[in-house]
């Protein structure tokens, strides 16, 4: 007989890949779907005011799908399975799942640190939006922890950063951040979009707060934009509130959507990020490109799905970008088909010039998101627009 491992409450403690696929638990009844039905409603019935009284009272799961509904329910809990964290909640995008665990953290005047190396639409909301919620951020160099405890006030309550940032491909010491943060008793927040649950998981590493963007690649197939933010059971019942109250809920089918994306996960991590460490390794043998990001280490399941280059002063970058055949150029990542973006035109347009050019985001960069195609053909098409745009 073979021993089988269980947790305290004796269930069979099941890993990674089994995880992924059996997140949502078995159904029960006479008419049993092998997926999880869509609840496409607004609302839910009662049958008295007795059983209305019952929501209420925590006794029944359902009321008004603002407030929850079993397809979001499972998405935010398939997540939080994933990174090991006992809660998580799903809203309609990922800068909302952000905001919903700031405001779980932070009120008016508090102060929060963030990584000055972030994605250009958590940027917009830290300089500007958190400004009329009467919220305080600064910007500091992670990579200098240093420069960041200077930045701790009286009033900061937050140090935030990504575990692999956009578009750089900088990977966060979480571990060292988390440390720093307990030294001033302040909570730490994570974007983990980028690695996902598959690579890295900040909540076991000590963070308190966890946001993914799961437009990307936890839905998977660039058909749903929605977010999720795990943590503890304390921190997400705050964040769920602010997601409910301020309008900022998933509806049930992008829930669905998501929950279909997410069984998938381990295996697109999987192919796309050995095929993006072989399209790397690939680019970075032409000695004509100005530069070649790619994480040395990420975990040893791999490095990430993301190639960002810098065609230097050799390429025409116009040129590069219409000379991609197959692959698609669009403002996002992370879909099963590789892609291309231009980060100063669409991500990180936000983000002040003077603070680009120090940190590296030029005129001639191009972020690769890496699908599950061939990885030759991946390869011919890149060395195809190279070609095509040499100068």
């Amino acid at each position: 007989m073979i021993e089988k491992t269980v947790n305290e409450k004796g269930a069979i403690m099941m890993k990674f890949h089994t995880k992924n696929v059996h997140f949502q638990e078995k159904m029960d009844g006479a008419e049993v779907s092998k997926t999880k039905p869509i609840y496409q409603t607004s609302a839910f019935s009662f049958t008295d005011l007795d059983d209305m009284e019952a929501f209420f009272e925590g006794k029944k799961g359902y009321m008004y799908t603002r407030v929850g509904n079993p397809n979001t329910d499972d998405l935010g809990k398939g997540v939080a399975d994933l990174e090991g964290a006992p809660a998580g909640v799903a809203s309609a995008s990922g800068i909302s799942a952000i905001m919903g665990g700031i405001l779980a953290v932070a009120k008016a005047g508090d102060h929060v640190i963030a990584t000055e190396d972030l994605y250009g639409g958590t940027y917009q909301l830290f300089a500007h939006e958190l400004k009329d919620f009467g919220i305080e951020v600064s910007f500091a160099n992670f990579e200098d922890l240093s420069e960041v405890e200077k930045a701790i006030k009286d009033n900061t309550v937050l140090l935030y950063t990504e575990s692999v940032t956009n578009p750089l491909l900088r990977v966060e010491d979480i571990k060292s951040v988390v440390e720093l943060a307990k030294r001033h008793e302040l909570k730490t927040m994570v974007d983990n979009t980028f690695p996902t649950p598959y690579l890295v998981r900040p909540y076991e590493a000590g963070a308190d707060l966890v946001a993914h963007s799961a437009t990307k690649y936890i839905g998977g197939h660039s058909d749903v934009s929605a977010g999720v933010v795990v943590g503890s059971e304390a921190l997400v019942k705050k964040a769920k509130s602010k997601i409910v109250h301020l309008g900022a809920n998933l509806g049930p089918f992008d829930g669905w959507l998501g929950c279909r994306g997410l069984k998938t996960l381990s295996l697109r991590m999987e192919r796309q990020s050995a095929n993006a460490k072989k399209l790397a390794d690939h680019l970075s043998e032409k000695g004509s490109l100005g530069r070649v990001y790619y994480p040395e280490f990420v975990s040893e399941r791999g490095h990430g799905a993301i190639v960002t280059i810098d065609l230097g002063e050799n390429y025409d970058v116009y040129a590069f970008f219409r000379s991609l055949d197959w692959v698609k150029v669009v403002p996002t990542l992370a879909g099963v088909e590789t892609s291309v973006t231009y980060p100063v035109g669409t991500s990180h347009r936000p983000v002040p010039k003077e603070t680009r050019d120090r940190l590296g985001v030029t005129g001639s960069m191009v972020r690769i998101s890496v699908g599950i195609e061939d990885a030759e053909d991946i390869k011919a098409v890149f060395d195809r627009a190279l070609e095509k745009s040499k100068k």
